[in-house]
């Protein structure tokens, strides 16, 4: 089993929807212990978050209708990379300990590239969005990647999206778009905008 470096939670203060109080966000990275010793309780929660997403639109490679079981599947398998050391995952729990956002940094690259990663599935669940949860993801993924020696980070977010915008606010350097790269979850056509961010 591949360790991961410690990474230690950190606790951020959200908005909050209008007469609401502000929310405490906890973001912690989940280490290769712990993705092997709770691995299906994981998948579950994070299933929980990515079948909202799509179910919302979001465009992060599964189509309509997403299966829970399917979800669950798919954070299996990522969660087995990260106890590999293959990947980096980051998740924003609630008060409650629930999980309402994640973002992996993916670094199992060829030879020629130990200074860079990629960032994916970054995902915010539709009740805890606009409070700056994926502000503080992205944040803490910047120390996590400095802690890894990746100096370049690269990502894909479709064209014209909410995302789109997030990440030219955090410092995000716009490299281009391929038109109709991919599909949203309802069979539309979407185009993808690239971005890299050097630390």
């Amino acid at each position: 089993m591949a360790q991961s470096k410690e990474t230690a939670t950190e606790t951020v203060t959200v908005t909050a929807s209008p007469g609401e109080a502000p929310a405490r966000i906890a973001i912690r990275r989940i280490d290769a212990h712990e993705a092997e010793a709770r691995a299906a309780a994981l998948a579950a929660s994070l299933a929980d978050v990515l079948v909202d997403c799509v179910e919302g639109g979001a465009s992060v490679s599964f189509m309509l209708p997403l299966t829970h079981d399917r979800a669950a599947a798919f954070w299996t398998r990522v969660l087995a990379g990260v106890a590999r050391g293959e990947r980096a995952l980051l998740v924003a729990e609630d008060a409650a300990g629930r999980v309402v956002g994640t973002v992996q940094l993916v670094m199992d690259l060829p030879e020629n590239q130990p200074h860079r990663a990629d960032v994916a599935k970054m995902l915010v669940h539709r009740d805890a969005r606009r409070r700056g949860v994926a502000q503080a993801l992205l944040a803490a993924l910047d120390d996590v990647a400095r802690a890894e020696g990746r100096r370049v980070l690269v990502l894909d977010t479709v064209t014209g999206g909410d995302a789109e915008r997030l990440y030219a606010r955090q410092g995000w350097q716009r490299v281009g778009s391929v038109p109709a790269y991919a599909l949203m979850p309802d069979g539309a056509e979407c185009g993808t905008t690239f971005f890299h961010k050097r630390l």
